[in-house]
């Protein structure tokens, strides 16, 4: 179609253009004055469609959005008996997009139309035309004037075929447009983490990590998200985050896999600053657990063995072994299938506790240096949480392990705990010294614990 439109459509009308041009300057003046017109017709239909076409794509994205929304919250709106709301608001949104769309299909409609009213108005013209020349010309001269008139005709004709043809580009041009422009913003866009040369660490600081005045702002914000952030780990160390909601914990552990990079100070893993390595070296030292924990479609094995290095064999006995680790061996083995039950997109046939046990048995797979939990704790019971951390502590010694965590019950054994606040450390040190020396500390403490819990430990 392209070829068609955009080569034969030009070239035929050129060709047509020189054929009839100086036959008769009444003829070529009635042609100049259809192109004129067609061309007139193309701006304006163009122009009310182009900003038409811009605003469809931003509703569809809005009806996208919300059915989107509609269907993974479907749970929520029934418990809360909203389903005419949502509907009010879906209907709403369809409505906008159905007028745009009703505006641009009657506005491109009306140019095929115009266009054959137009071919039709120059046929008229130049038969009309032919005939007063004709009965004006003398008899000799009456016969080339009617054949003129006919290849005249047959060439104006094709003149406003070959931009007939043209419409089909400007039919589809607007909207392609639009959408190409959404594409090239993504594939534009500069890549902020660039990756680094470095692929060895230095051996004498293996599973070392340290923060030196790490500071982390979002582009073009004014204030730090967290700041001047000064810590470090020996190999085997467990180090903990507490803080309240928002308060950078998540920020600062996220700077370690460089799913951010630091605005200012050094992230140094292993003597090596991150942003040094090759991705494929950092990623190879660290085993990540998200906040909200995800899992692929297909079996307990496949999800668990995935955490594992893509060159090493993983076999059974290992997917078991980190599973046990992980307290997920008992309800794996009732699953109809044990390690080989099958897992639903997104992990929509297991709980909330087991999708975290499994996304930790994943990790802990990896036997990375590095084992990086953010908020992985959260939706265990107080039993499993307690032993998961014994079988943590037991299994993964020499891994260094940094966790974030709401309960001070997960973090209380920590070789350092951090206390964040406002994206700033304001404690550091073991339990038993942050409940004597930190207010915001004892503060979670006294919110989470007993008095005797707390004046035992202080003890």
């Amino acid at each position: 179609i392209l070829l068609q439109v955009i080569i034969k459509a030009p070239i035929m009308g050129i060709w047509a253009i020189s054929k009839i041009f100086g036959k008769s300057w009444e003829w070529t003046i009635a042609t100049g004055i259809a192109l004129v017109s067609v061309l007139t017709l193309f701006i304006v239909i163009i122009s009310l469609t182009v900003p038409k076409f811009t605003i469809m794509q931003k509703l569809i994205d809005r009806v996208s959005r919300i059915a989107r929304e509609n269907i993974t919250g479907i749970r929520v709106i029934r418990a809360y008996q909203a389903q005419e709301y949502h509907e009010q608001k879906f209907k709403n949104a369809n409505e906008q997009l159905t007028e745009v769309n009703k505006f641009t299909g009657r506005t491109m409609g009306f140019m095929d139309p115009m266009m054959i009213f137009i071919m039709s108005i120059l046929n008229l013209a130049i038969y009309w035309i032919g005939g007063y020349l004709i009965s004006a010309a003398d008899m000799s001269d009456k016969l080339p004037l009617f054949s003129d008139m006919v290849v005249f005709s047959s060439y104006a004709r094709q003149v406003i075929m070959a931009f007939m043809m043209m419409t089909i580009t400007f039919i589809i041009f607007p909207r392609a447009k639009v959408s190409a422009n959404r594409i090239n913003e993504v594939l534009t866009t500069p890549i902020s983490i660039v990756e680094g040369e470095t692929e060895q660490s230095d051996e004498d600081k293996i599973g070392t990590l340290e923060f030196k005045n790490v500071c982390f702002k979002y582009p073009d914000a004014e204030e730090y998200v967290v700041k001047n952030i000064n810590f470090s780990a020996k190999k085997g160390d467990t180090i903990a985050l507490i803080g309240s909601t928002g308060s950078g914990k998540s920020t600062i552990i996220n700077l370690i896999p460089r799913l951010f990079d630091a605005t200012e100070g050094e992230i140094l893993l292993e003597g090596i600053n991150v942003k040094e390595y090759t991705f494929e070296a950092l990623y190879n030292k660290i085993a990540y657990i998200p906040q909200q924990p995800i899992l692929f479609s297909g079996t307990v094995f496949s999800n668990v063995a995935f955490g594992k290095n893509k060159n090493e064999k993983i076999t059974e006995d290992d997917v078991k072994k980190a599973l046990t680790i992980a307290q997920a061996i008992d309800f794996v083995e009732e699953l109809d299938g044990g390690i080989h039950a099958e897992i639903a997109r997104g992990g929509t046939n297991v709980s909330g506790g087991q999708r975290q046990r499994l996304s930790i048995a994943r990790a802990i797979c990896r036997e990375a240096n590095f084992l990086i939990f953010d908020d992985s704790f959260s939706a265990l019971d107080f039993k499993t949480d307690f032993n998961l951390r014994n079988a943590l502590k037991n299994e993964t010694e020499g891994i260094t392990k940094i966790i974030v965590a709401q309960r001070i019950g997960t973090i209380m054994d920590a070789d350092q705990i951090l206390v964040i606040d406002d994206g700033e450390i304001v404690g550091k040190g073991t339990h038993k010294e942050l409940l004597k020396k930190c207010p915001v500390y004892m503060e979670i403490a006294e919110s989470q614990l007993s008095k005797e819990e707390i004046y035992g430990a202080q003890r």
